[in-house]
């Protein structure tokens, strides 16, 4: 539920699951004009990674961000050259910024992810001008799943994968995929009745649409298909959504192929249109599927070293990913002592990955498998600090010496 839609002053972030450190306190700046908040900024923020959202005079969160300098980051939304952009638009909003420390740009990032999904701030969300709009390709809805698009995922989805920039092209290849698959797109008000459900009295239905009539949808509404018949369709769908089926794309091809050689020129252009929306999305899904299939280790992530000499440097925190995914964290170890402490917990670890069943959400926040992968794909020299658990024991050593 949005807390903010009812117009609820915003008290702090809240928890955060993939941070074993603990707490960490919310510290905030309040001023009546930007520039006071500028004196604020340089004087109070620290050149840290970590998180920072924005309040407006209501005391609503608008805005979340994430640095890995955060002083840096945030004096750059007073520049002159920024007055009429993005940034300088949420300063004009903002009375009030809050900000959060975080060990690494790494754990900024999944913290940054965990709270635009949490509190859907308005300028993360919806007003982002001159910018494609992120959303999350869905396959849900009961009792008969649909593909769909939304800026967040529902929690009762039957898969989802993203986020993707571009509503409108997203949209297209969803229209697609319900047409490819033959599943509904009707409104939740729209009764569905299938082939083998029960009903007191034979009452002859009628279609909710026209799209059971054009072969575009298996008919549950008129209980034209059975609930295990509609089911096979959605297990189609979920294996595109995986990046194990083509299938979408090579029946359009065969479409605009026939078209044309029989000069059907406007159904070819308007194909060729969809065909373009999918294959952007299939690049996307196999690019994911890809950091499934490669992405499953212990992810050991340095702390921040800070620049004053006299401040304590930030513990260093083990992330376990599996199938691209953040399952869990542990503050790593830097001795014998703590390292036997940890050890029930890399045990479990390498039971986990272990485990011969193939989910496809391996954890609770399968969100982070985009994450995840652009990280890595930007930085594949953290691909070194990756090990199975298996090599804790040697690789904890290797890294207390770094």
């Amino acid at each position: 539920m949005d807390l903010q839609q009812y117009g609820e002053r915003f008290e702090g972030f809240g928890p955060n699951p993939l941070d074993p450190l603990g707490p960490r306190p919310t510290q905030r700046i309040d001023a009546s004009s930007p520039p006071e908040l500028r004196t604020l900024v340089r004087q109070r923020f620290p050149k840290a990674p970590g998180i920072y959202g924005m309040l407006d005079r209501r005391g609503q969160l608008i805005y979340v961000g994430k640095s890995k300098r955060l002083r840096t980051r945030l004096l750059s939304y007073f520049s002159p050259r920024n007055a009429e952009e993005k940034a300088g638009r949420i300063i004009q909003a903002s009375q009030t910024i809050l900000w959060e420390t975080q060990p690494s740009e790494f754990a900024a990032l999944l913290r940054e992810q965990q709270l635009i999904r949490r509190w859907t701030p308005r300028w993360n969300v919806q007003e982002i001008p001159k910018r494609q709009r992120p959303v999350y390709l869905c396959l849900g809805g009961v009792p008969a799943p649909y593909f769909f698009i939304d800026r967040m995922p529902p929690a009762d989805v039957v898969a989802s994968e993203g986020p993707f920039m571009g509503a409108g092209k997203m949209q297209r290849a969803v229209d697609a995929l319900n047409n490819f698959f033959r599943l509904r797109d009707c409104s939740s008000k729209q009764e569905l009745y299938f082939a083998d459900q029960l009903q007191l009295f034979d009452l002859q239905q009628r279609p909710g649409c026209l799209r059971y009539e054009i072969g575009r949808c298996s008919g549950p509404c008129v209980g034209q298909c059975t609930r295990r018949q509609y089911d096979q369709q959605v297990a189609e769908a979920e294996s595109f959504l995986d990046g194990f089926h083509a299938g979408p794309l090579e029946a359009i091809r065969e479409t605009i192929q026939r078209a044309a050689e029989m000069r059907q020129y406007e159904l070819a252009g308007r194909m060729s249109r969809d065909l373009v929306a999918l294959e952007f999305l299939h690049r996307k899904l196999m690019f994911l599927a890809a950091a499934r299939r490669k992405f499953t280790f212990v992810y050991a992530v340095a702390g921040h070293a800070p620049q004053d000499t006299a401040a304590e440097p930030q513990r260093g925190v083990w992330y376990l990913i599996r199938q691209g995914e953040v399952c869990e964290s542990i503050v790593a170890p830097r001795c014998p002592e703590e390292f036997q402490r940890a050890r029930p917990r890399v045990a479990h670890w390498k039971r986990v990955l272990a485990d011969p069943e193939n989910h496809r959400s391996a954890s609770a926040f399968p969100f982070t498998l985009s994450l995840v992968a652009n990280w890595l794909r930007k930085q594949p020299q953290e691909l070194e600090s990756t090990f199975h658990p298996s090599e804790a024991g040697r690789r904890y050593r290797d890294l207390a010496r770094l």
